[in-house]
């Protein structure tokens, strides 16, 4: 295949060659999906009807369960559906679509634990500003700008990804479609300016770490110096779930993408991007909820009241 224009299809990394290895796959793939769809479904639910949790936290941890829903729902289906079908074909714009859609919701995720830490560090911080920085119109502006951004980074990376011509095959070394693995097709020459793409990326990325850093730093001065332990377990209560959600994004994300090579191997490989294509989505809603009395007052709440309706 000499270019991008001959290629109908891409051939993903299958999970497993043994027929039984594949289903049970495919039976793990559709609990950690169910379960993901369900905790994060309670949550977006629980936080949309309960009106006391109408507050800056819980809006922007109802974003960020949709986040967290649109990235399950962009790679888990196919990877299940070529498990039980026992292939490895996406087509070719089954591929871009996937991409686009990955790039936004990891993005959006991203951007949003940036705000959601901005929002702790207001309140513990500067807890005196809190309604005039984080009011209604202020939070919905962030929430916004983090929705488009994601779109606009999505945008531009899956864009300039397909325009590459690609000289070598259409064999992924992926279970999804990622820029990685498609650069890898491509001719060497033109990657360049996707790699220049990303390096700039990169930066802004870096930017929001720095900020999240910062902020907890600040956050932890502050905590500490809290006379009473019950404020201070009070304050940490806080911050903790997201500070373990920003640590399991970032930390496994990194090391997917910048594990030494000689770490590499096929089942490793397939295991670390299992761990952040999948997990996080999966695990944040436990996270928050097990935490967070409030949270879990208005789920049960929310399911009481469907019970008893039935």
């Amino acid at each position: 295949m000499s270019n991008s224009s001959s290629i109908s299809h891409f051939l993903l990394l299958a999970l497993a060659n043994m027929r039984q290895l594949q289903l049970l796959h495919f039976c793990l793939l559709l609990g950690i999906s169910l379960a993901a769809l369900l905790g994060n479904g309670l949550i977006i639910s629980a936080v949309a009807c309960s009106h006391h949790l109408h507050t800056p936290m819980f809006f922007f941890l109802l974003n960020l369960a949709l986040s967290d829903l649109g990235s399950i729902c962009t790679t888990v289906p196919k990877a299940m559906h070529n498990s039980l079908w026992d292939t490895r074909n996406i087509s070719y714009k089954g591929c871009a679509t996937q991409l686009f859609f990955f790039l936004f919701f990891i993005a959006a995720e991203f951007y949003l634990l940036t705000i959601m830490c901005y929002d702790r560090y207001v309140s513990i911080c500067k807890p005196l500003h809190y309604g005039t920085l984080l009011g209604t119109r202020a939070c919905a502006h962030m929430a916004a700008a983090a929705w488009a951004s994601a779109f606009l980074y999505s945008l531009l990376h899956t864009a300039n990804t397909f325009s590459l011509p690609l000289c070598h095959g259409n064999v992924l070394g992926q279970f999804f479609c990622e820029i990685p693995q498609i650069l890898k097709l491509s001719c060497s020459n033109s990657s360049l300016r996707e790699l220049g793409l990303i390096a700039v990326n990169a930066c802004l990325l870096f930017g929001c770490f720095v900020f999240i850093v910062f902020s907890y730093v600040q956050i932890f001065r502050v905590v500490l110096r809290i006379p009473s332990e019950q404020g201070r377990h009070k304050a940490f209560s806080t911050c903790l779930p997201h500070l373990a959600v920003v640590s399991l994004f970032i930390s496994s994300a990194i090391f997917a993408h910048l594990k030494p090579p000689s770490l590499s191997s096929p089942s490793l490989d397939l295991a670390v991007s299992v761990l952040y294509s999948v997990v996080p989505p999966a695990l944040n809603h436990l996270i928050y909820s097990l935490r967070n009395q409030e949270l879990k007052a208005a789920v049960r709440r929310l399911m009481t009241g469907c019970f008893q309706e039935h």
